[in-house]
């Protein structure tokens, strides 16, 4: 199944309670300081605004580049589970446990079929897994305590610890 395509705005900025990342022409071309304006004007759009930002405008540069600004083409195009990990991960910005995520999502929430998604998405429990508020304030919640339990024991923090609701 491919989803289709994220529209590209000419508006930066707020817009009717959500966020409108002013995708021009070329995404990855938006003028820094603009979208760097946008993620820190309140409320911000991450703790680190200036960062993620930049993180943004460079996910965007690789999307417009790689896949001609159609970020579907990312798993639209991947042969099966593994191929598709494998482009998430060249997209910059995006890591082992966003990759899973993404896995999950795209798997659980969109109904991408693949041959080996299975064997690749995270068998512990993601935000994909995630389907009420009550079910995100619950995650959220465990979260919070293992990572506490964490500081007070000392240790690295492993996704797959935290005992949350959801298909594992």
């Amino acid at each position: 199944m491919c989803l289709p395509s994220i529209p590209r705005y000419r508006d930066v900025g707020h817009s009717g309670g959500g966020v409108v990342i002013g995708l021009d022409e070329q995404p990855g071309e938006t003028d820094p300081g603009d979208l760097d304006e946008v993620f820190r004007a309140k409320p911000a759009l991450h703790r680190f605004p200036g960062n993620m930002a930049k993180r943004t405008q460079a996910l965007c540069a690789a999307v417009a580049t790689d896949y001609g600004g159609d970020a579907s083409r990312i798993w639209g195009e991947a042969t099966d589970g593994p191929d598709l990990e494998k482009r998430l991960l060249a997209v910059p910005g995006i890591g082992e446990m966003k990759a899973k995520a993404l896995l999950a999502i795209l798997g659980r929430r969109f109904g991408v079929e693949l041959d080996g998604l299975a064997e690749v998405m995270p068998g512990y429990p993601t935000l994909a897994d995630v389907d009420s508020a009550e079910a995100l304030a619950d995650y959220q919640a465990k979260k919070r305590a293992y990572k506490q339990k964490l500081k007070t024991e000392g240790g690295n923090f492993d996704p797959k610890a935290v005992d949350t609701p959801g298909k594992h």
